[in-house]
This record gives structure tokens, C-alpha cells and sequence, in this order.
């Protein structure tokens, strides 16, 4: 029986995902997985026995990845679960940059006692006049899979596009429109285009990525779109940009005191992924990834560890080991095996960065003595009887 704890309320459509031989509790402290959304972890003290967490969502700011790394605790997100909705508002954010619809509302809203009000409405609409967004230049920073939706929507809705993403996978480019144009520097999009959008993880490379340096370089008048996260952009600088004109509007999902009722930007609250398609999604690819690794120690969209599939276990027994990725660590790991005459029938071993993973099918059943004497290897983190 594994046990699951929710940091988050998770969609039911996900949760009734869970086969029997899972059971929800309210005890942190005895879960072996943990779906959580945005609360935080960073100041949570790990249980013991933990042994994943999935994320239903994109991003992992909330949760200590190093820290779980160095526990064995795989983290898993959701990527593309949720990138439709976003798309979505995406294209809704520059549909508001472009056409004054919110200041528009508000004047009928003021204006709700006036008889004539149909007629007065002819005489002021001039005053929320704005543009169209076929034929404009817009450039999409980022094609991973919300970024790639974009840029395909973009193409649709006749606008020209430009895609700037130095390490786009072979499945982002399958899925990637031909009439968008791939450009190798960023700068050609901040030269190009009246609006930009940006879909990057907030990594300390792209941290205020658009900031007072980058906004020089933009065309006047562009619209800037910002439905990743907060942090990429220098807010201050979007402002002054904002003040001298250089900016159009600066749209962002994200409220804070810089931006909120700020002149020239139009603030979402966080409502990017705040669907019932994506939340469901999300919590079905979740408990998927976790339902997985526990039963079987595959790894699929992890963000600290590789990933790694052996399929089903169809021998007496499989190990999984956490490890750092130092040198001579495979041999330690089959010599104890075999000093314990037990054989390995098939193995794989995968790094991401100082740390790796491998596993062990074998053709007797692992033991407790086993697991003991690997974790006391050093540079092993955790190993667990996986069958």
C-alpha cells in the first residue's frame, strides 16, 4: 500500500487515478508521495520515507529540488499538461493589449445611468480605438510546449511570427509550424516585433532577461507579454519603458505592488493555468508519473533527476540507487551483488548533472542487507527495493 499526501487540493480527475493499492492520507509525515500545486516546501522538513513528489504544473520554484536530490526524493512536474489554457490567454492578453476592451468596459460601467447611453458611446468608443493583430511581427521567446502553441496560434491569426529558442527539441520542432520563422539571437525579435512574449523557465541565465538593456532594443511601441514568471522581467525597467513610451503596454498573469494598477499594464491574476481542462490535466499526468516510479522506478519528467524507463519488472526483483555521478560507482554497485551471489540480468544507469540514477533488475528477490550495504557506499544517496 503506498500513501499519498495532497499539499494542494488535486482535481478528482487525477486522484481517481490512483489504483487500490493506494491510499490518500492527511499525515505528511507518512507519505511516500506528495501532489502538491503551489505550496510551498522549502521550509518543510522531509519525512523519512518520502520518496517522490509531482508537481501538478510546470513550474518548481515551491520545492527544494537540491535538497530532494540529495534525499533521493524524485520531483516531478507536468510539462504541456496545462499549456493550452495558458496559450489561450496568451492570445487573450494581446487581444486586450491591442484593442482598449478593458478601459472600454469600464466607461459602460461608469456610465450605466446615462438614457442615451448608445448614442453617447458612438461619440467616445473613438478613445478605445486600438489595432489589429493580423499582419503584426510577433515574437515568441521560448518554444517548449506552451511556446509552441503560441507561435502556431500566432500563425493562424495571421500575425508574422518569430521563434528564438536555442536548445528546442526535435518534438517542439515537429509540432512547430513551418511558416514560423526560427531565429538564432534574441535580438532580431526585440528588433522585429511588435509583440513579445516570453515562455521560459526562470532559471538564474534568464532571470530579468528583460530588463532596460533588452527593452532598448525593441521596437517603439511593443507590447510586452509575460505569462512564465514574474521574475524574468525587471518590472521597474518595464515601467519606464512604459513612462517614455518605448512600451506599449506590458501584460502580465502576475500581481504584485510594482506592477498592480500600474499605468500601461494590464495584470492577470495568475489565471493562466487556472482551468478545469488544465487543472484536470495536470493532476492525471501527476499521479501518473508518481503511480509509476513507485511501482515500477521509472522516472519520466523529472526536474532532479534523469530519466530512466525499464519498462515492468518481469524479474524476481528490481533495485533503484540514487547516487552522485562520480566515477567507478556501476562497479561497487555490481561487485556487492555479486559478492552476495546474486545475479543482475539487465541494468541501466543515467546522469543529469552531479547526480545519476541506476537500476538493477535481478534474479532474486532483494533485501533489506542489500539496500543497507549500498547506502553505506559513499556517493549513494538512497537506494529502495522497487520489486
Amino acid at each position: 500500500m503506498f500513501k499519498i499526501h495532497c499539499l494542494n487540493p488535486i482535481s478528482q480527475v487525477g486522484l481517481k487515478n490512483l489504483k487500490a493499492d493506494y491510499q490518500l492520507t492527511d499525515n505528511v509525515n507518512e507519505a511516500e508521495g506528495i501532489l502538491v500545486r503551489s505550496a510551498s516546501m522549502h521550509e518543510m522538513d522531509l519525512p523519512d520515507g518520502l520518496l517522490a513528489v509531482a508537481r501538478a504544473g510546470a513550474g518548481t520554484n515551491n520545492i527544494p529540488l537540491d535538497k530532494c536530490a540529495e534525499k533521493g526524493i524524485v520531483v516531478f512536474n507536468t510539462p504541456g499538461a496545462n499549456a493550452n489554457g495558458v496559450k489561450e490567454l496568451v492570445v487573450a492578453g494581446m487581444l486586450l493589449a491591442a484593442r482598449d476592451v478593458v478601459g472600454g468596459i469600464e466607461w459602460v460601467k461608469g456610465n450605466k445611468g446615462d438614457e442615451n447611453i448608445a448614442k453617447t458611446a458612438e461619440k467616445e468608443k473613438k478613445n478605445f480605438a486600438g489595432t489589429e493583430l493580423l499582419g503584426k511581427k510577433l515574437g515568441v521567446i521560448g518554444l517548449g510546449a506552451i511556446g509552441v502553441k503560441v507561435a502556431n496560434v500566432g500563425v493562424s491569426l495571421g500575425m508574422e511570427v518569430y521563434g528564438y529558442d536555442p536548445y528546442l527539441s526535435v518534438n517542439a520542432a515537429w509540432n512547430l509550424s513551418r511558416s514560423v520563422k526560427h531565429v538564432l539571437n534574441v535580438e532580431d525579435i526585440y528588433a522585429e516585433c511588435d509583440y513579445i512574449t516570453v515562455h521560459v523557465p526562470l532559471l538564474d541565465s534568464t532571470k530579468e532577461m528583460i530588463n532596460a538593456d533588452a527593452i532598448s532594443k525593441m521596437k517603439d511601441g511593443v507590447v510586452i507579454l509575460n505569462f512564465a514568471r514574474d521574475l524574468l522581467a525587471n518590472e521597474k525597467d518595464v515601467l519606464e519603458g512604459l513612462k517614455s513610451g518605448k512600451v506599449a503596454r506590458y501584460v502580465s498573469d502576475f500581481p504584485n505592488p510594482t506592477t498592480a494598477g500600474a499605468e500601461g499594464c494590464i495584470v492577470i491574476p495568475h489565471l493562466g493555468a487556472s482551468t478545469e481542462e488544465s487543472e484536470d490535466n495536470c493532476a492525471i499526468m501527476a499521479v501518473e508519473e508518481i503511480m509509476d516510479y513507485l511501482e515500477n522506478g521509472n522516472i519520466r519528467n523529472s526536474v532532479n533527476y534523469p530519466a530512466c524507463d525499464m519498462g515492468v519488472c518481469a524479474q524476481a526483483g528490481r533495485v533503484a540507487i540514487f547516487h552522485k555521478n562520480i566515477a567507478n560507482m556501476i562497479t561497487k554497485f555490481t561487485a556487492l551483488f555479486g559478492d552476495k551471489g546474486i545475479n543482475i540480468s539487465d541494468l541501466t544507469n543515467k546522469s543529469r548533472g552531479d547526480v545519476a540514477y541506476t537500476m538493477l533488475d535481478v534474479e532474486s528477490a532483494p533485501t533489506g542487507d542489500i539496500i543497507a550495504a549500498l547506502e553505506k557506499i559513499d556517493g549513494v544517496f538512497r537506494a529502495r527495493i522497487v520489486k
